[in-house]
């Protein structure tokens, strides 16, 4: 991928990292108008970017295998991860150990580092370093296919996690 085309998806995709746009296989997207750095750029997606969107990179570990997973980029001073704390805590509460839940903490530097070493034991490697800077984020994840159910970011209603999870929970 040519620096032209990095700078354009960095400039067109702000919520993508640029560590995600670097990892891109070039056919996946096609570039349609290049313009000068500021101005607004049309990029159409390939389905192999959709395809890469929906996933975590792969089936979790044994440990986590069976059972739903609903992974939580936090951080203590996030006001986000505070607004959606009660609403994960009923669901540890209402699921207890039907469900799996993992939190990894993006507080600090050295949770960050735990985080990163948890996430990649657990199989989601992949999914922290693309999703380590966006706290506030939970998704919900089918530990044998690594497939994402559903993806929240600053998320309180219940209801929006419980579809997914009770669905998820009556196909085991």
């Amino acid at each position: 991928m040519s620096f032209k085309q990095v700078m354009a998806l960095s400039l067109s995709f702000s919520s993508l990292p640029l560590s995600a746009a670097l990892a891109m296989k070039p056919p996946a997207i096609d570039i349609v108008h290049l313009g000068n750095i500021g101005e607004a750029l049309e990029v159409v997606e390939t389905p192999w970017v959709l395809a890469q969107a929906n996933t975590v990179g792969g089936p979790l570990a044994p440990e986590l295998q069976g059972k739903p997973v609903v992974v939580d980029i936090h951080a203590s001073w996030c006001p986000a991860c505070r607004n959606i704390a009660p609403t994960l805590s009923q669901l540890r509460q209402q699921y207890g150990d039907r469900v799996h839940f993992v939190k990894l903490d993006v507080s600090d530097r050295a949770q960050a580092n735990q985080s990163e070493q948890k996430a990649k034991r657990l199989g989601l490697g992949q999914f922290f370093a693309t999703h380590k800077s966006r706290t506030g984020t939970v998704v919900i994840v089918d530990a044998a296919t690594g497939r994402i159910l559903a993806q929240h970011s600053n998320n309180a209603s219940k209801d929006a996690y419980t579809r997914v999870l009770n669905t998820a929970l009556s196909q085991k």
